[in-house]
């Protein structure tokens, strides 16, 4: 069982590396915490906010996932959005929701976990909430973030004619889901399925792409490329074809494998950035050591098309994450 609230915060705020940063004037001990954000006529900033849950039994179970793999992907969660944006990540708040039988050991190795990755990206844990569930581990996250006035790259910048790129290679997080799921009571092997259990949010890589103008739109692929896409599309008004041969796919497990097309397409939970360029611009091979693949391109037509290497050319449907879809 976790140890009572009030313990639970003093070690959680113990735990908190106290990295220098002049945004957080006050972190973990108030009712807020106080944040002083550049000022405007010394450097002209937009703040980036997101939030996303971590819910046990949905996105983790503990038969399946360490707790350290479950703070990392919590904290990756909120980081991949500040990514998407071309942002920099500053400060987290976590609400966390814990039933009582669940041991004070794993609350701590969450905890360690995820401050091991806010350290990684200069990000202060600055507060948030502990309460009692009645059953299951809840976690929310939130991200703050900044980005240049009027530079984040949004979901609807995207144009007729522009190429569509993604990051590193799809599905192998939601092959390590399919492997679990067909043997339930067997333990995967962490380093044959990274994308999964460690994924690393591409927040030098979306910074890159926003400081040297190269992304017109962009989106995080948590919910599967098929869907992410449609997200663009629909935010831009376009439509998209895409080249089945030229979609990047995982090799996972041992022995090694490629996943399924299918799994590339819808499988979530990648963390890779999805994103459009105008098509003069020359986009490199590979941005901040992470290849990047050209898909397909925008249409001006709505509707996704996928393409296969006979020429034969069908409708995408999103197939991808989607909270309370019907069966």
């Amino acid at each position: 069982m976790p140890t009572p609230e009030k313990a639970l915060i003093a070690e959680i705020r113990r735990g908190v590396t106290r990295a220098k940063n002049s945004a957080i004037r006050t972190g973990i001990g108030d009712d807020c915490a106080i944040l002083r954000l550049p000022s405007a006529s010394k450097k002209s900033v937009d703040t980036l906010i997101t939030t996303d849950f971590t819910l046990e039994n949905v996105h983790f179970r503990r038969n399946w996932h360490s707790p350290e793999s479950v703070g990392h992907r919590c904290l990756t969660r909120g980081l991949s959005d500040i990514a998407a944006m071309g942002g920099d990540p500053f400060a987290a708040f976590l609400s966390l929701a814990l039933p009582r039988d669940v041991s004070q050991s794993w609350v701590r190795r969450f905890i360690s976990s995820l401050l091991a990755l806010a350290q990684k990206y200069s990000v202060t844990l600055a507060g948030g909430d502990t309460a009692e569930s009645p059953s299951g581990i809840l976690a929310d996250i939130v991200v703050l973030g900044t980005v240049p006035r009027g530079k984040a790259l949004l979901r609807s910048g995207a144009r007729q004619g522009d190429h569509i790129y993604v990051s590193g290679k799809l599905g192998g997080s939601a092959a390590a889901v399919l492997a679990m799921q067909k043997k339930p009571d067997r333990k995967l092997n962490l380093r044959d399925y990274p994308r999964h259990f460690f994924p690393d949010p591409r927040i030098e890589l979306g910074r890159t792409l926003r400081q040297r103008n190269l992304a017109s739109a962009m989106i995080d692929t948590s919910d599967g490329l098929s869907t992410d896409l449609a997200h663009i599309c629909e935010e831009s008004s376009v439509g998209a074809e895409l080249e089945s041969d030229a979609i990047p796919r995982a090799s996972v497990g041992k022995p090694v494998h490629e996943v399924d097309l299918s799994l590339a397409l819808h499988g979530g939970e990648d963390y890779e950035l999805l994103f459009t360029a105008p098509r003069g611009k020359r986009i490199p091979s590979q941005i901040a050591g992470i290849p990047i693949t050209q898909i397909g391109h925008i249409t001006r037509r709505p509707g996704i098309f996928l393409t296969d290497p006979d020429g034969v050319r069908l409708k995408l449907r999103p197939q991808g994450w989607e909270h309370f879809r019907k069966a």
